[in-house]
């Protein structure tokens, strides 16, 4: 089990790298890629709806291969995708790079899922899921202010080289370490294949009522993280790449903990949607108030985006009270398009966020009323979410 849980943890912490890293270099890809803030968002959007439209067919094979064979062998185009994004020399290069590394992290936290969601009984499923996610945020940290330094000290290219040889480590370990549990159907199962077990999924009629929340939760949070926390500080407070770093990894670290709180939360509380609703509410929030007094100073302006750092980090939560209601044999389905729609709506915010700033840019809007409008926007979507899941049954009847 910790052999598997190591191995699982260093691919998942690269996984998340991947999605936050280009906040802290964005200032190094404007210079030397010419990319400006619709593209930078463009590019955080090829990735993670790459990596969202891959959950179909990962959910597919998780359920007939297994988390060994999917999640090694996918996480090769993670490498490829690295390296070739250290080497890029514009948008098309930068944005097929991102597509692979894309591909090849959509299989890393779901193979973990259904991995610990087969060996484990499903009231265990929060706590795997809440160590998965709370150590592999660990990977935030690495692209923050590490990277920072990095990328001052050896650039950008030859640090984005060495997190793909990482890359290439986690791959064989995967490989090394995990076995695949037993595959299983159940009696004349017609749900098989990729569009039947989706229409199976969404049949169950409590998914409809979480899915909206799983779409929204965590889009802004990431967007924050991975976009927008960088150039606010720097265009808003006046953060030079060294401080920029330091926001990032302060937030990096409030998120992991964050994901490491709601696990124990969900079992004090009886149950993960008595664990959602504060963190969503409480999301929400913190969004409107970083809008309203988040140019007010450096100080507030960083202590806001660290308590929403926290809060926001209920997605295992949230996965786990999905998972009260799938079947074993739709587990790799039901577990994958849930991350999917997680995912997806992630990048869907990515690329409506970078839309929006660059409007505001295009109209000569100063830089707080840029960022009061892009927090408004992830506040409200948030709190309209939450308002369809409360009428989500907390567990299945029976």
């Amino acid at each position: 089990m910790a052999a598997a849980l190591t191995a699982l943890v260093s691919a998942y912490v690269l996984s998340q790298f991947y999605r936050a890293f280009l906040a802290v270099i964005a200032a190094d890809l404007t210079r030397d890629l010419g990319l400006g803030p619709k593209e930078l968002g463009d590019l955080s959007a090829v990735w993670f709806i790459t990596f969202a439209l891959m959950q179909f067919p990962v959910g597919v094979w998780l359920d007939r291969f297994g988390p060994r064979r999917t999640t090694a062998g996918l996480f090769l185009f993670a490498v490829v995708g690295a390296g070739w994004f250290a080497l890029a020399t514009g948008f098309a290069d930068a944005a097929a790079a991102m597509a692979l590394i894309g591909i090849g992290c959509a299989p890393v936290l779901m193979g973990s899922l259904y991995y610990f969601g087969r060996i484990s009984s499903p009231d265990r499923f929060g706590f795997f899921a809440a160590l998965m996610i709370g150590l592999g945020s660990l990977g935030n940290l690495l692209g923050a202010t590490p990277l920072a330094w990095a990328a001052a000290n050896f650039g950008w290219r030859a640090s984005m080289g060495a997190i793909a040889a990482a890359t290439a480590l986690a791959a064989a370990a995967v490989w090394l370490v995990i076995r695949d549990p037993e595959r299983v159907t159940a009696e004349g199962d017609r749900n098989s294949g990729f569009l039947p077990g989706l229409v199976a999924v969404f049949r169950i009629p409590a998914i409809l009522l979480i899915a909206p929340l799983i779409f929204l939760n965590y889009a802004g949070v990431a967007a924050v993280r991975s976009l927008w926390i960088a150039p606010f500080f720097g265009e808003v407070h006046g953060f030079d790449a060294v401080q920029k770093g330091n926001a990032a990894m302060l937030m990096a670290a409030a998120m992991s903990v964050g994901a490491f709180v709601y696990g124990p939360l969900e079992r004090v509380l009886g149950g993960p949607k008595a664990a959602v609703l504060p963190g969503a509410a409480g999301g929400a929030i913190l969004m409107a108030l970083i809008a309203l007094y988040g140019a007010s100073d450096a100080t507030t302006a960083l202590v806001l985006h660290g308590v929403l750092g926290c809060v926001g980090m209920c997605y295992g939560a949230l996965m786990a009270h999905a998972r009260l209601f799938f079947p074993t044999h739709l587990l790799g389905r039901g577990v994958s398009t849930i991350n999917f729609l997680s995912i997806g709506g992630a990048g869907v915010m990515q690329w409506v966020s970078g839309r929006l700033v660059e409007a505001s840019i295009a109209a000569g809007r100063p830089p707080v009323e840029t960022y009061a409008e892009l927090y408004r926007l992830f506040a409200a979507t948030l709190a309209a979410a939450l308002a369809i899941y409360l009428f989500a049954p907390a567990r299945p009847r029976g």
